[in-house]
């Protein structure tokens, strides 16, 4: 019998959206209307989604597995915003499974350059009600009514569902989110919208009753860990010298995101050496569970890594292909 081929690190192909307020790069996306495709090896031309298909929990381990099914749990995309984008806002995990049947789309901005005008929109100043902010979105004067960060490079913003945002003038943003397409638009400023950007189901009217109307206050994280949700964790990592990187055969997917320098990731061969995948600034790699082992060797100095993955120890039924079916009771 021939022997099973090992899985490697997947860097994919870039899928790119123009919009009015600038554009959209998704470096890493399993949704349906958005595939990415594995660029390079014996994998290169298949999508995220049919590997998962294929090869299930040798991609994301076991717990991940068990909770997301064939979903591949995280996307990530690079905007690049000239202008104003529309006013969005997402929902959590619950009303987006039962309304929906999707998952929610927590999300983490994560800062790549700050230009002329550079301004996040996050949130209220202050608490407020669904009437007057109904009202103000209509008339396209709701940024009165919301809170204004001055970005910089290297900032971190975790967006909470139910937290209307946007970004403006220019600024870069990488954006690691759950696997969703649960944005709905709240206001255009009085632009036209693109037709390919929202999905027209998912309205103002649909999301006043889970938006939150409390004041906003950005969480700042405490040193390296960006993020530490249930949907995901991110760690930036600075590499003044190569790291090893050792785990058990069920562990979590690892994510890769370069955010300056290069870095090559190197498996151990089973006859010594080792096999190179190099990963440079403004790419995103996805190191799949079944590498245990690996080394991270900076190629220049100052290099710096945002590290994704997912940590899961339950079971979700909605999403679980192997849970139980549940019929209701007899009436």
């Amino acid at each position: 019998m021939e022997e099973e081929k090992k899985l490697y690190p997947f860097k994919f192909c870039a899928l790119q959206d123009d919009y009015p307020w600038g554009s959209e790069e998704f470096k890493l996306a399993d949704l349906g209307y958005r595939d990415s495709l594995v660029r390079e090896g014996w994998l290169a031309g298949n999508s995220i989604a049919e590997l998962m298909d294929t090869y299930l929990d040798r991609i994301v381990g076991d717990d991940v597995y068990a909770w997301y099914g064939r979903q591949f749990p995280v996307c990530v995309r690079h905007l690049r915003v000239n202008g104003r984008m529309p006013l969005r806002v997402h929902p959590d995990d619950e009303t987006a499974a039962q309304r929906y049947d999707f998952l929610g789309k927590e999300k983490l901005w994560y800062v790549l350059r700050a230009g002329k005008g550079a301004r996040l929109i996050a949130g209220f100043r202050q608490d407020t009600d669904a009437s007057a902010f109904y009202a103000k979105c209509l008339d396209g004067s709701v940024e009165d009514l919301l809170n204004i960060i001055a970005p910089h490079a290297g900032q971190c913003l975790r967006i909470p569902s139910g937290t209307p945002h946007a970004a403006a003038g220019d600024v870069e943003i990488l954006e690691i989110a759950e696997s969703s397409p649960m944005d709905f638009c709240l206001c255009s400023w009085g632009e036209e919208v693109h037709p390919d950007e929202f999905d027209p189901a998912l309205t103002l009217v649909d999301a006043l009753d889970f938006i939150r109307y409390k004041r906003f206050e950005a969480e700042t994280p405490a040193g390296e860990r960006i993020a530490d949700l249930p949907q995901f964790r991110v760690d930036r990592l600075r590499l003044p010298a190569p790291v090893v990187i050792a785990h058990e055969s069920a562990a979590p997917f690892l994510l890769y995101s370069c955010l300056q320098g290069a870095v090559s990731v190197q498996i151990p061969l089973t006859g010594g050496g080792h096999a190179d995948f190099p990963l440079r600034s403004g790419k995103t790699m996805l190191v799949p569970s079944e590498c245990t082992e690996f080394h991270l060797v900076p190629l220049e100095r100052d290099t710096q890594l945002l590290e994704t993955t997912v940590l899961r120890t339950e079971t979700d039924p909605y999403i679980n292909p192997d849970a139980e079916p549940v019929l209701p009771e007899d009436l």
